[in-house]
C-alpha cells in the first residue's frame, strides 16, 4: 500500500525565507568535490570530521505538499545523488541533523530532512484532518514526502520518534528503503503491547507518558513546553553539555499550532487511551506483528543514554538483512546524531556498501 494510493497528494512547492546562513565549516564541507564521492564505496575512514556543534542552520527551508501535509524539510547535497532521509524525534526537531547533513553531502548523498507532522513549518492541509500522532501515520507522512518528491528509494535514518519512522518504513515498505540506520534499535510497537505493566523502575523510566495521559499533563505541556522539553533533553543525554542557543534552536519548532495535540496523542495512543484513524488500521495490524525489518540496517546506541532502550541483544534478531550494532562511547546520549554526528554519518555510509 502506498501513500499515494491512500492519501489524496497536491503538490505545491514553495520556498521559505532562509532560516539561517550555513556556517563556514559547513561551507568548506560543500566544497569538497563531489565527483570524487562515490557514495556507497566511500570508506568511513576517508570521511570528513567534524566538531559536534559546528553548524547552527541550515541554507534554506523548502516546503512541499505531501499526503495530509504542507511540509517543511531541509535538503543538502547533489540532487542527483543517492538519497539519505534523515528524521527526528521528540522534543527535538531537524536540528538533530545539522552537522550530519553537509558531511553526508560532502560525501556525494542528496540529503532531506523533513519536520514531522506537528513540528517547525509542517502544517496539514485542511483544518478538519485529526491530529493525529500514531507511529503509522507519522510513517505514511514519510511516504508520502518521498512520492512527492519522487524519490522511488531512499536510505532512512532517525532517532527517537524518527528511529521508529523509519522502522515502521522499512517493515511495511522495504522495496522504498535501501538501507537504515537506527537509534536505538527495533521501536515498533502495539496498543496491546503498550498495555502491559512494566517492572516499577521501568515504568518510572515512562513518567512523562504517564503524565501526559491526564488533563492536567495536557495543560502542563501547553504552558510549560519549552521547559519540559529542556528536562527531557537533561534527562535523556545527562553528559551532554548543550547550551541555551543551541536548545532554543530547536524548541522554536515546538510553536507548530498542532504541536501539542500531536506529542499528547500519540503518548495517549500508546496506552490505548486515544483512537487512532480506521485508515491506518491495516497498517498497525501488521505492525503489532512486530514484522522482521529485511533491509540492511546499522542500529546505534549512546553509552550514555538516559531515555527508556532495550538492550541490543534484545532486538538483534528483529533484522534478517546484514546487520550490526555500534556502541558509541564518550558520554553519548539520545540525541546521538547531534551529540556524535562522525560516527551516525559513518554509519550511514557503511550500511549504503552492505
Amino acid at each position: 500500500m502506498s501513500a499515494k494510493s491512500s492519501l489524496p497528494t497536491r503538490r505545491r512547492f514553495l520556498s521559505t525565507s532562509a532560516v539561517g546562513a550555513v556556517t563556514l565549516a559547513a561551507a568548506q564541507l560543500a566544497s569538497i568535490s563531489s565527483a570524487d564521492a562515490q557514495p556507497g564505496k566511500t570508506k568511513r575512514a576517508d570521511l570528513p570530521k567534524i566538531k559536534p556543534g559546528t553548524n547552527t542552520s541550515f541554507a534554506s527551508l523548502k516546503q512541499i505538499d505531501a499526503g495530509v501535509l504542507n511540509v517543511g524539510y531541509a535538503e543538502a547535497g547533489p540532487a542527483d545523488g543517492p538519497v539519505v532521509i534523515l528524521l527526528h524525534g521528540w522534543p527535538y526537531d531537524i536540528h538533530c541533523y545539522v552537522d550530519v547533513a553537509p558531511l553526508l553531502a560532502s560525501a556525494g548523498y542528496h540529503v532531506i530532512v523533513p519536520y514531522l507532522r506537528g513540528y517547525g513549518t509542517t502544517r496539514f492541509l485542511a483544518n478538519e484532518t485529526p491530529r493525529n500522532g500514531q507511529p503509522s501515520a507519522i510513517a505514511v507522512d514519510m511516504i508520502a514526502v518521498m512520492d512527492s518528491l519522487k524519490i522511488e528509494k531512499a536510505i532512512v535514518a532517525g532517532c527517537d520518534w524518527g528511529a521508529r519512522t523509519a522502522n515502521i518504513m522499512a517493515a511495511l515498505w522495504p522495496q522504498r528503503c535501501k538501507a537504515m540506520v537506527s537509534v536505538s534499535g527495533y521501536l515498533i510497537g502495539s496498543q496491546d503491547a503498550g498495555k502491559m505493566p512494566l517492572p516499577p523502575k521501568a515504568e518510572l523510566e515512562w513518567w512523562y507518558q504517564f503524565y501526559f495521559a491526564t488533563e492536567r499533563g495536557r495543560a502542563g505541556y501547553e504552558k510549560y513546553r519549552k521547559d519540559f522539553s529542556k528536562l527531557i533533553w537533561q534527562l535523556a543525554s545527562p553528559k551532554w553539555t548543550f547550551d541555551d542557543a543551541t536548545f532554543d534552536r530547536s524548541a522554536a519548532a515546538f510553536d507548530n499550532p498542532d504541536h501539542v495535540a500531536i506529542v499528547i496523542h500519540n503518548y495517549r495512543w500508546r496506552l490505548g487511551l486515544a483512537e487512532g484513524e480506521p485508515r491506518y488500521d491495516g497498517l498497525e495490524k501488521k505492525l503489532a506483528q512486530f514484522p522482521v525489518i529485511t533491509v540492511p540496517t546499522i542500529t546505534l546506541e549512546g553509552d550514555a543514554n538516559g531515555a527508556p532502550h532495550a538492550d541490543p541483544s534484545a532486538y538483534a534478531k528483529r533484522f534478517s538483512g546484514k546487520y550490526a550494532h555500534r556502541l558509541i562511547e564518550g558520554g553519548i546520549g539520545h540525541n546521538l546524531p547531534q551529540e556524535a554526528p562522525n560516527p551516525f554519518v559513518e554509519a550511514v555510509v557503511e550500511v549504503d556498501g552492505y
